[in-house]
C-alpha cells in the first residue's frame, strides 16, 4: 500500500516556501511494506523484522549509527536537598562521567523531584538550550562550563553567567510538572555536541571510533539522542525515579532528537516532540518551511544531505519515525505561527503511523482532520496545534501532563503501552 497526500490550502507565509498550492502531491512509503515486498500482518513480526529494518535505514540515512552505551558509565551525586524549591521538590545534580574518569566526556544532569512522594515519581527527560540553571532561578542551579550557541540574557560570549538562571524558566514550567506528580530532568547538549558547525571536535564524538567521515557517521541529533539514553541509564538506578515510565520530551531541534531517542530506546515510555519540524515529526516529501536544504550539516549523518532536493527518494519519512514508537504513546505538537516547522506535516506523519498502532490493537491518530487550535485530539497519539510561535509553553505542558496522566498514570498493568481515548 501507498500512501497519497495532496496540498490543502492554508494561509500563505512571507518566507521561503510557505504556499501549499507549490506542494506537489507525494507519496509516502508503507510503515507495513518489508524492503522485499513482504506485508507485515502482526504486531509480532512488526517487532522482530520491520522495526529492526526501519531503524538501521533512518541510522543508515538520516541520524547515523551511534556506539554502544559504554560499560563503565560513573554518576556521581554532587547535590541532594530535599526541601528545594521552598519544600515543594527534591533537588539532585548528577554527573555523569561516561567512561568513569573525571578526565574524560561528562554531563551534569538537573532532577528536580515531587517532595514527599510517596512512590517513585514518573518523569520528563530533554534537553536544554542555555545550560541546567537557564530552566530556573534556583541559586543552587550548577551553571553550565560549556560553549553555548543559543543567544539570552546573561550569555556573554557563548559562555553561561549567573545572569542566565532561570531565562527557560518559561518552557519549563517546574512547579506545574511537580504539582502534577511528576520529575523533571534536564542536561544541556554542549556538554555532549555544542550546537554549532565545527564544533565536532569539542564534542564527545572523538574518543569512539565511528568516522565522522562515514556516510552513516553519527551527527549531533544522534549524539544528543545517544546523551539521553545515558540519563536514562542513571534513572533507572535512582530509587526516587519511576523508571517505568521515565518521558522522553524535546522542543524544536531537540524534539528531533527526543523522537529518536524514543524510537531507538524502548525504556522511554512515552515520546514528546514540540515543534520538531523537519528531521522530527514533519514529512520530508512535503517541500514546505524547513527542508533538508538548509538545515545544519552537523546535525545528521553525511549521507542525509545528499537527498537535498530529492526528499523522494528517501527509503523512509516522518510517519515511520513516529511509528517506530509503537505501542508506546507518543504527542507530536505544533503552533500557529510556526509554518517553518510545517503544522500540517507533522499532523499528517502522525497521522501516517496510524497503521502500526493499528497493527498493535490500539488507536493511533484516529482522524483525517486536524483539530482546531489549541484543543488535543487522539488516542495513542497525541496532537495539538497551539496558537502562537514556536516555542514549548505551560498550556503545551498542560496538554503533556494530561496524556501522560491518561497513558502512564500509576496502576496501570502495562506503563509501556496505550489506552484508549475513551478510556
Amino acid at each position: 500500500m501507498v500512501l497519497l497526500f495532496t496540498a490543502v490550502p492554508v494561509q500563505a507565509q512571507l518566507d521561503g516556501n510557505a504556499d501549499e498550492a507549490k506542494v506537489a502531491p507525494y507519496r509516502l512509503p508503507d510503515p507495513l511494506t518489508m524492503a522485499d515486498g513482504k506485508r507485515v500482518t502482526s504486531a509480532a513480526e512488526w517487532t522482530a523484522r520491520r522495526r529492526p529494518e526501519l531503524l538501521a535505514l533512518f541510522q543508515r540515512h538520516i541520524y547515523g549509527v551511534t556506539p554502544p552505551a559504554p560499560a563503565d558509565m560513573r554518576a556521581v551525586v554532587t547535590d541532594l536537598d530535599r526541601h528545594a524549591l521552598g519544600g515543594r521538590a527534591v533537588r539532585k545534580q548528577v554527573t555523569l562521567y561516561l567512561n568513569g574518569s573525571e578526565q574524560g566526556p561528562q554531563t551534569s544532569v538537573l532532577l528536580y523531584l515531587p517532595a514527599g512522594a510517596k512512590a517513585p515519581a514518573p518523569l520528563f527527560v530533554g534537553l536544554n538550550f542555555h545550560g541546567n540553571q537557564a530552566v530556573a532561578a534556583d541559586p543552587a542551579i550548577a551553571i553550565a562550563h560549556s560553549w553555548v550557541a543559543a543567544p539570552g540574557k546573561g550569555i556573554v560570549k557563548h559562555r553561561a553567567t549567573a545572569a542566565s538562571r532561570g531565562i527557560e524558566a518559561g518552557q519549563w514550567p517546574i512547579a506545574q510538572i511537580l504539582a502534577a506528580g511528576y520529575g523533571v530532568a534536564t542536561f544541556f547538549p554542549g556538554d555532549l555536541y555544542p550546537d554549532g558547525e565545527g564544533k565536532r571536535a569539542e564534542s564527545i564524538q572523538p574518543p569512539y571510533a565511528i568516522s565522522p567521515s562515514a556516510p552513516d557517521g553519527w551527527g549531533a541529533i544522534a549524539t544528543w539522542a545517544w546523551g539521553l539514553s545515558r540519563v536514562y541509564d542513571y534513572l533507572a538506578t535512582d530509587a526516587d525515579v519511576d523508571r517505568r515510565r521515565v518521558i522522553v520530551i524535546g522542543h524544536s531541534r531537540y524534539g528531533k532528537a527526543a523522537l529518536w531517542a524514543g524510537a531507538v530506546d524502548p525504556r522511554f515510555a512515552m515520546v514528546v516532540s514540540n515543534d520538531s519540524g523537519e528531521g522530527g515529526a514533519a514529512l520530508y516529501r512535503r517541500d514546505f518551511g524547513e527542508t533538508i536544504r538548509v538545515m545544519n550539516d552537523y546535525w545528521f549523518a553525511p549521507r542525509f544531505k545528499t537527498y537535498a532536493g530529492r526528499a523522494e527518494d528517501l527509503p523512509v519519512d516522518a510517519h515511520e519515525l513516529i511509528a517506530l514508537i509503537a505501542p508506546r504513546p507518543v504527542y507530536v505538537a505544533s503552533a500557529t505561527e510556526d509554518w517553518w516547522s510545517d503544522p500540517r506535516g507533522e499532523f499528517l506523519a502522525a497521522r501516517g503511523a496510524d497503521p502500526v498502532y493499528r497493527l498493535f490493537g490500539l488507536p493511533g491518530l484516529g482522524t483525517d482532520r486536524m483539530p482546531p487550535p489549541d484543543q488535543t485530539t487522539g488516542g495513542c497519539i497525541g496532537y495539538h496545534i497551539r496558537s502562537g510561535a514556536h516555542d514549548i509553553t505551560a498550556q503545551d505542558w498542560a496538554a503533556y501532563l494530561a496524556f501522560a496522566d491518561r497513558h502512564l498514570r500509576p496502576g496501570l498493568a502495562d506503563p509501556g503501552g496505550c489506552r484508549p481515548a475513551a478510556d
